[in-house]
């Protein structure tokens, strides 16, 4: 067997929510791409087939063994390449045959061709300059991601799982997972809201508040039958509200015209003109027809809001995003950041960057470019602080708020309302419920555990606790803020940015995003 099949799939979060339910659905040896708004579940999906959750009800059927690459793999403090592949042990083994100190034992277990396979998977994502030694604490989030997919690759597991694995990749990694997704024979499910990713699919699964649905085709395909959908739908629920409008309009009329003969007969009756005899008869015939033409009406009007409910069921109900950052007041021309000579690594000897100088005044936009590895994300953690550089000054001269891409921000055992206060205690409650529910998360949904999120909704936490906040911020500094959000939320993201008047530091290797939000020059490592 080589496809994974989900049989009567029942799930509920931590709150009751019912997230799934009932959902049958077969991956087979094909590439399928996961796809749907953030929150709808495509995480939540994943470690359900990985085995990491239990479903309330229903069963998963697997082909054998499962490789899983997570949004934002956990590490051990000290692990490394060699840690992340499995292989420190057989390392060993080679080390001291290497050096003449193996046993027999030693020998008999050694696996003489690891290190070329080893060799050959780093290489296939574009990491064969690094040692096996080398701290994955080291590694960028790119980085991180290419060396967790080559691992897989190396272990050969019978399906894969891809939870957003083009995410933090410069333009040459994401060619390189599109390559190794293009190449992998066999089951392989990729959540994913990058479209080129997307593009390389042989079926779409799209996960939305009616359930899930498969699309034969690539991610175009999809959109084209989805957008079909939608029209067809869209007509059906206007042809059944009319509908219902109208039975609901004769009703009236009938029910009117019934009402004006039972009026004329009682004043008939007052008057003494006609034989009570022939009103009696009149009044017979009148309640007769009015029963049946009650009931007749009646069952119209329950056909067609059975229609109506019917066609409704048909289309998702959308929550409105609304993002809108505070007008900072920045001056133009005024100094914002200054970084003079800086220079950072994790040991003397090999520095990530060094002497690193650049100004930004005034409500400038700013990206940092450069591959991944070279130590962007390092840079603005030198620049907040959160690292400490090993020579150079930073002089920060206005309030900022930085956005890292691990959400560092977060204790994960903590609620999303309770980071918000800890986070902007200044605000008041109504404020900061407010501020919360434009960022979709109403009522119950802001007292979820951040560690419960998906990487979407805990992004979305971030941009609420980062954008909202009650003291405006006069820099942002974003490290790849679109990540992880689906293509309405970055839409929305775009156009908050855009209206805001300060300054923006950001490091994204989305080109259409930056040009969106207007960035103005380079910085490049």
């Amino acid at each position: 067997m080589s496809s994974i099949v989900l049989a009567g799939l029942s799930w509920h979060t931590p709150d009751g929510t019912c997230l799934f339910d009932n959902l049958n659905l077969t991956f087979g040896p094909r590439r399928t791409g996961l796809v749907g708004r953030n929150g709808t579940g495509k995480t939540t999906l994943l470690r359900l087939i990985a085995g990491e959750i239990a479903p309330a009800s229903g069963a998963v059927t697997l082909p054998g063994s499962i490789g899983y690459l997570r949004q934002n793999p956990e590490q051990q403090t000290g692990d490394t390449l060699a840690d992340l592949f499995g292989v420190r042990d057989q390392l060993a083994i080679l080390a001291r045959a290497e050096a003449g100190d193996a046993t027999a034992e030693d020998l008999a277990d050694a696996d003489w061709t690891l290190e070329a396979r080893l060799k050959a998977a780093l290489t296939s994502m574009g990491l064969d300059h690094l040692p096996l030694d080398a701290p994955l604490g080291s590694l960028s989030g790119g980085q991180r991601t290419c060396a967790g997919l080559a691992a897989l690759l190396f272990t050969a597991p019978d399906a894969l799982l891809l939870d957003e694995p083009t995410n933090h990749l410069d333009q040459k990694g994401r060619l390189q997972v599109i390559d190794a997704v293009r190449a992998w024979q066999g089951c392989v499910i990729v959540a994913s809201h990058d479209r080129s990713l997307l593009g390389a699919m042989d079926a779409i699964v799209e996960l939305t508040t009616l359930g899930a649905r498969l699309y034969g085709g690539n991610y175009d395909a999809y959109q084209d039958m989805k957008l079909a959908e939608l029209a067809s739908a869209g007509g059906e629920l206007a042809r059944a509200e009319r509908a219902l409008a109208e039975t609901s309009a004769r009703a009236r009329i009938a029910a009117d015209r019934k009402a004006r003969t039972d009026r004329q007969g009682r004043q008939l009756r007052a008057s003494g003109s006609q034989p009570k005899i022939l009103l009696d008869a009149a009044k017979e015939r009148s309640e007769g027809s009015g029963g049946s033409g009650a009931r007749l009406r009646a069952r119209k009007m329950g056909e067609a809001q059975t229609e109506l409910d019917t066609a409704r069921e048909a289309v998702e109900i959308l929550q409105p995003l609304a993002m809108d950052i505070p007008r900072s007041g920045l001056a133009r021309g005024r100094n914002v950041l200054q970084v003079e000579n800086l220079t950072f690594g994790y040991r003397d000897d090999q520095p990530v960057f060094q002497n690193v100088s650049f100004l930004i005044r005034g409500p400038e936009r700013i990206v940092i470019e450069g591959p991944n590895g070279s130590g962007k994300s390092t840079l603005l953690a030198c620049m907040t602080g959160d690292l400490e550089a090993q020579a150079g000054q930073v002089a920060l001269h206005v309030p900022a708020a930085r956005l890292d891409q691990d959400m560092s921000m977060f204790d994960p055992n903590e609620t999303v309302s309770d980071a918000f206060a800890r986070l902007d205690p200044d605000a008041c409650e109504n404020d900061r419920r407010a501020i919360l529910a434009r960022f979709l998360f109403r009522g119950d949904a802001a007292l979820q555990q951040v560690g419960t999120l998906s990487g979407g909704q805990r992004l979305r936490a971030g941009l609420a606790c980062t954008l909202g906040h009650s003291q405006p911020k006069q820099l942002l500094i974003l490290d790849e803020p679109s990540n992880h959000l689906d293509i309405d939320s970055v839409e929305m993201l775009e156009m908050a940015l855009n209206a805001y008047d300060g300054a923006i530091l950001v490091v994204s290797h989305d080109k259409a995003f930056l040009n969106r939000i207007g960035v103005e020059r380079s910085f490049s490592l």
